[in-house]
């Protein structure tokens, strides 16, 4: 019986997982910046920490095609095309908007917190550089308030970007993202999409809690975690598992209700070692569900 249970619930997984792989909207993922490229032929805009949201055939779906339950009155305005973008409130208010659009019975009082910030509008025939001129314009003359089109910046060299970075990261930004503005739409991972932060971040899942010592007595010490290998676009080469503690970052409150085994969270880390270790772990958030 155990068995038939086992082998029913692998089977179940596989038809939900295969049933909706199928539903994921085309998007376009980024890689990471690499400062030998000229930004020359680039856009620039902020990077917005939200929930990644694609408005597409009267859907609003996360990028991995899970529906976004989002008031009525919210997508009513939404215009009949395809839009991608980010829920987003305002910067280092990550846990609100996710708390808010992973919720199914949404709830009016925090959606009305929430702005559908566009920063592309894909189709196959242009390049994105008329893609942002044609969703600024239909946005500015839709002229809904919690629906913006997001700005793209043009700099003449590395130098002009750094200090872009700067004065986006000090006003409590993430990091920037450029955009080649002659290019054409792509489903997946693309270099015509780059993200420049201060830091760079990944994913991992949490396997074991390690007890703390000292002041952290009784509570989490550190969390041991294997490195989503997907999340780091730096190193293609690395097909191992990678094992390693994070013990920083971390709240009081944390520690005394660390995320739990299995969740995936997002750390932050300035580089590998030569062991594919990251660098300087620190942790930063439980990543939801998308």
């Amino acid at each position: 019986m155990k068995n038939r249970l086992f082998l029913f619930s692998i089977f179940f997984l596989f038809f939900v997982s295969h049933v909706f792989g199928q539903n994921k909207p085309p998007v376009q993922l980024a890689h990471v910046y690499n400062d030998t490229l000229s930004v020359q032929g680039f856009l620039i805009s902020e990077k917005y920490d939200g929930i990644r949201a694609i408005w597409k055939d009267g859907q609003l779906q996360t990028r991995n095609g899970n529906p976004i339950h989002a008031p009525e009155w919210f997508i009513r305005s939404l215009p009949n095309m395809w839009l991608d973008g980010e829920l987003w409130s305002k910067r280092q208010d990550f846990e609100f908007i996710s708390s808010t659009v992973s919720k199914i019975i949404p709830v009016d009082e925090q959606w009305q917190q929430l702005t559908y910030m566009v920063f592309d509008a894909p189709n196959r025939t242009q390049s994105f550089q008329q893609r942002v001129e044609r969703y600024t314009k239909l946005l500015h003359d839709l002229n809904v308030s919690y629906i913006k089109p997001v700005v793209q910046h043009r700099v003449k060299d590395n130098a002009a970007l750094s200090s872009l970075l700067d004065t986006s990261v000090k006003a409590g930004s993430e990091g920037v993202m450029l955009h080649r503005a002659n290019a054409m739409f792509g489903s997946g991972r693309t270099d015509n999409l780059l993200k420049l932060k201060p830091y760079m971040d990944a994913e991992a899942v949490v396997l074991a809690h390690v007890p703390g010592k000292g002041k952290y007595t009784g509570m989490m010490g550190a969390l041991r975690v294997q490195l989503k290998i997907q999340s780091i676009e730096l190193d293609s080469d690395i097909t191992h598992a990678v094992i390693f503690k994070i013990g920083t970052g971390f709240s009081d409150e944390e520690r005394k209700k660390p995320p739990k085994i299995g969740d995936t969270i997002t750390f932050k880390y300035h580089g590998l070692s030569k062991n594919s270790i990251p660098r300087f772990a620190s942790f930063l958030r439980v990543r939801e569900a998308e």
